[in-house]
């Protein structure tokens, strides 16, 4: 909002014009991101940026990096329905809780024993419920998880790899089962052209000093979206300082952040505004 209030300013010297989105469901796939594009808000856009705060850098450092540097994040639940019955007879049960954590094992072994290692690919089991008393055979289980890939390819090979050995284990073990898969957002692919005219303009006007390599993560952003329809780059800025309260990295509970961390967004899209229109 500040930006936008310098550029009304100065609106009549800008070649071009600056369109600023205002997302919803950021953080709830499919995303906003998505739902905005199919109302046509990129129809007259021609190149994208965006910027977020990182608690990993000081509060000066801008981090820029072109190729992928977020990934592509799916969700998948997986229900287990199978005989319950006395602990004290297994044989006459159908054990949905050791169906579950063959199961749990089985995934696991996905990423290292059939991902190309030099390809990126995680499976993380965040949810496993079964049970409901010491001595009852599990009549049911539950398991959810995410899978976080870069390349298309990768992330079917995955989906294809989860589906198959939830169906082999389950068939072996005569319980019945149901996926829910869901494919969030798509990885992130920052343009190498629009970045490298970014990563110049930054180091030029706010200090080639501070403006650093970002690393590549297998966290999400659903501006992949955007980045997917038109050229443009997504950028870090520093939010942490030497206090404590600054340390804590994000989605935790107690973060925080040094709040000049804005005003260096600011700076750094002016800077994009001056190289790009003015």
């Amino acid at each position: 909002m500040g930006l936008a209030k310098i550029l009304v300013n100065y609106k009549e010297q800008l070649h071009g014009n600056v369109l600023f989105v205002f997302q919803h469901a950021e953080e709830k796939p499919p995303g906003g991101a998505k739902e905005m594009i199919a109302q046509n808000i990129l129809d007259e856009v021609d190149y994208v940026f965006a910027a977020h705060l990182d608690s990993s850098l000081p509060v000066g450092k801008i981090a820029v990096g072109s190729g992928y540097k977020l990934a592509a994040v799916d969700y998948f639940n997986i229900a287990l329905q199978g005989q319950g019955g006395h602990g004290a007879s297994p044989h006459e049960a159908k054990d949905a809780l050791v169906v579950g954590a063959e199961l749990v094992g089985s995934l696991q072994k996905i990423v290292s024993r059939t991902v190309n290692p030099l390809k990126s690919a995680v499976v993380s089991i965040g949810q496993f419920h079964s049970g409901t008393a010491f001595n009852v055979i599990a009549e049911t289980a539950t398991i959810e998880g995410t899978v976080r890939t870069y390349e298309e390819s990768v992330r079917h090979d995955v989906k294809q790899r989860i589906e198959n050995i939830t169906k082999g284990i389950a068939l072996a073990h005569n319980v019945n089962f149901e996926i829910d898969y869901l494919l969030g957002y798509p990885a992130l692919f920052n343009d190498e052209e629009q970045t490298k005219i970014v990563r110049t303009a930054l180091a030029k006007q706010l200090l080639k000093a501070n403006i650093v390599e970002m690393n590549p993560s297998m966290g999400a952003e659903d501006f992949a979206y955007f980045l997917k329809e038109r050229p443009g780059t997504f950028i870090k800025v520093g939010s942490r300082n030497e206090q404590i309260e600054t340390q804590f990295a994000h989605h935790h509970g107690s973060f925080d952040i040094d709040e000049r961390a804005l005003k260096n967004i600011q700076k750094a899209f002016l800077v994009i505004v001056d190289e790009y229109l003015l």
